[in-house]
């Protein structure tokens, strides 16, 4: 049996250059990047190399890249640092409700222990944020907005431009959440988000897990979330993970711009997933039409399925899927997405994500969906 993998917006396969260029930095270059001695200098110069080549490919200073250990400590750390850095103008925040829960949670947090108070905008039908939603919103105290540039579960993609224009006239901080954008939209300049804050991480665009970045816009200046050393101009303690950091930029050079998901290519085969699949009775496409959102997604709910059913039957079968966000996998607990695009409980419980990436076929397309047929029908009839 042969897989059909379409769970890209989870993860990637790591590309074999990719890995190549990692592979000095697993073995030969071991030392640690704040060591003096020789072992440690010459760590520190392929560090500070890494982070120049980034800045050079996203059009900004070397001084504003701080590397992470993926998305979700990025988000964590561009919400915490700048809300707590800004709190002496104000304590009100702003975000959306289909945001990840590295950005909600945070939030919440903040709101719950530290004295913030934190509004959610909901969003239209198709998962679009209306950036006269977020100018209604904003007061004389708010401080941040954050609202992702695409969506990880159906792939509505934000105004974000329009909403970090409003952002920066109204003196206002904005983060975006741009994981699933790069490698998947076109993207010349980190300035293009008109944000003072954005997240990338490598996993997403055929790097290495485990390796993410914050563009932090100067002159803003935040402090760490975290406790302990002085790494990463004293913004992210803990010691650089260097051959992720490696492996991080060239994934972005080789993959950021063109998009390594070729739009027109995977459009055609969405579209194709997309008819094949909704033709079947009760199965219905969430999100945007597939020109306003990421070229490789498809969210999909089946009447009287439930995504954990829908989910084992494709596995079985050697189709991977997932039911939104990797990160709630094992939670059993609704789409909040689709809950706050008009979804029932019972339609945001039966969410299936396929996700296509470089490499897959019209062959794979038309299998897959031959399968989730099957599968559809075995759970609603499954003597």
């Amino acid at each position: 049996m042969r897989t059909i993998y379409l769970d890209h917006n989870a993860t990637t396969p790591l590309d074999p250059d990719v890995r190549a260029s990692m592979l000095p930095f697993l073995a030969e270059v071991f030392g640690n990047p704040s060591s003096i001695h020789a072992e440690g200098r010459r760590a520190r110069a392929f560090l500070d190399e890494a982070r120049e080549k980034l800045a050079a490919i996203w059009g900004c200073k070397p001084s504003e890249l701080v590397f992470t250990s993926g998305g979700t400590e990025a988000n964590n750390l561009a919400i915490l640092s700048a809300a707590r850095t800004r709190r002496d103008r104000g304590r009100h925040l702003i975000t959306s409700m289909i945001e990840h829960h590295a950005v909600l949670r945070p939030m919440q947090y903040l709101a719950a222990s530290e004295g913030f108070t934190v509004t959610i905008v909901g969003t239209d039908p198709y998962g679009f944020v209306d950036p006269s939603e977020i100018a209604r919103t904003l007061r004389q105290d708010t401080i941040l907005v954050s609202i992702m540039a695409a969506n990880n579960e159906v792939g509505t993609i934000q105004p974000v431009t329009e909403i970090g224009r409003l952002c920066r006239d109204r003196g206002v901080l904005f983060h975006t959440d741009a994981v699933q954008w790069f490698g998947k939209r076109p993207l010349r300049k980190i300035t293009e988000f008109e944000a003072d804050l954005v997240t990338c991480c490598a996993h997403k665009l055929y790097g290495p897990k485990g390796a993410g970045c914050l563009y932090v816009r100067s002159p803003l200046r935040l402090q760490s979330a975290l406790f302990g050393g002085s790494q990463e101009d004293e913004r992210r303690p803990g010691t650089e993970n260097l051959a992720g950091i490696v492996g991080l930029v060239a994934a972005v050079a080789r993959f950021a711009n063109p998009p390594v998901f070729d739009p027109p290519r995977l459009r055609s085969l969405t579209e194709r997933l997309e008819a094949l699949t909704t033709a079947l009775p009760g199965v219905r496409r969430w999100g945007a039409p597939v020109a306003d959102r990421l070229a490789n997604t498809l969210a999909l709910t089946a009447e009287h399925c439930d995504s954990l059913s829908l989910l084992a039957g494709l596995d079985l079968a050697g189709v991977c899927a997932s039911s939104g966000s990797a990160c709630s996998v094992g939670s059993l607990t609704s789409s909040h997405v689709l809950t706050s695009l008009g979804a029932s409980p019972e339609q945001a419980a039966g969410l299936v994500r396929f996700s296509l990436g470089r490499n897959t076929t019209l062959e794979d397309i038309e299998a897959a969906a031959t399968i989730f047929a099957a599968v559809v029908n075995h759970v609603r009839n499954p003597t």
